[in-house]
């Protein structure tokens, strides 16, 4: 008899440019590989690249371009794989997309303030994020949270203060998440198996809502 399918989860890394997305999904992904489990992270805007090769940012253009994300994201976890994934999505509808499409899905909200954000913009990690952003903004730019409006969530399962909290902190909270509340969270590769551990970048309860 056929084993049942095991799916995996799905976390959306949502908040206003320069809040801390990659630099905490990055370390919670290392530590939970030290835990034995395993997931990708989906950066928006390295797939955007791939997508939409010259982007022009608008709004029906983000509409192709999250909806190919959400649905990226629910494939991968029917099929086994655990998913961070990177990404604004300044509107809701593109978030709840994925929500609606994934047993195991929680968002994760790094909130901070738009001056916090733009003091971080030299210094962000993400190397596929377009450069300048919020100088961009002041020049006419469509940024989220800048020049055009980012929809909060409502209830995110994880509200992780950015603008206080230390990214470190921040991880840590994602990973006790994780491992309190999604099946594939639990370590499930024997000790001592030979396995490719990410390197640190440069520069069940069923869960339902």
């Amino acid at each position: 008899m056929a084993m049942p399918r095991r799916e995996g989860w799905v976390l959306w890394f949502t908040g206003i440019p320069g809040s801390g997305k990659t630099t905490i999904a990055r370390a919670a992904q290392r530590m939970l590989w030290d835990r034995g489990v395993t997931c990708k992270i989906l950066e928006l805007d390295e797939l955007r690249r791939l997508i939409t090769p010259e982007p022009r940012y608008t709004e029906e253009e983000r509409d192709i371009v999250y909806r190919a994300l959400a649905v990226l994201a629910s494939l991968l976890s029917e099929n086994g794989s655990n998913v961070m994934v990177d990404a604004t999505a300044h509107r809701r509808r593109w978030r709840d997309l994925a929500r609606s499409r994934v047993n195991q899905f929680a968002e994760v909200y790094t909130r901070c303030s738009l001056d916090v954000a733009r003091g971080r913009e030299k210094g962000r990690q993400a190397e596929h994020s377009p450069p300048d952003i919020y100088a961009q903004a002041a020049q006419g730019a469509q940024v989220p949270g800048a020049t055009v409006p980012y929809e909060e969530p409502r209830r995110p399962e994880l509200l992780l203060d950015t603008g206080r909290a230390p990214s470190v902190e921040c991880a840590k909270r994602v990973v006790n998440y994780v491992l309190q509340n999604f099946d594939q969270g639990r370590p499930r590769q024997k000790p001592g198996q030979p396995q490719n551990r990410p390197q640190p970048h440069p520069g069940r309860r069923r869960h339902r809502r």
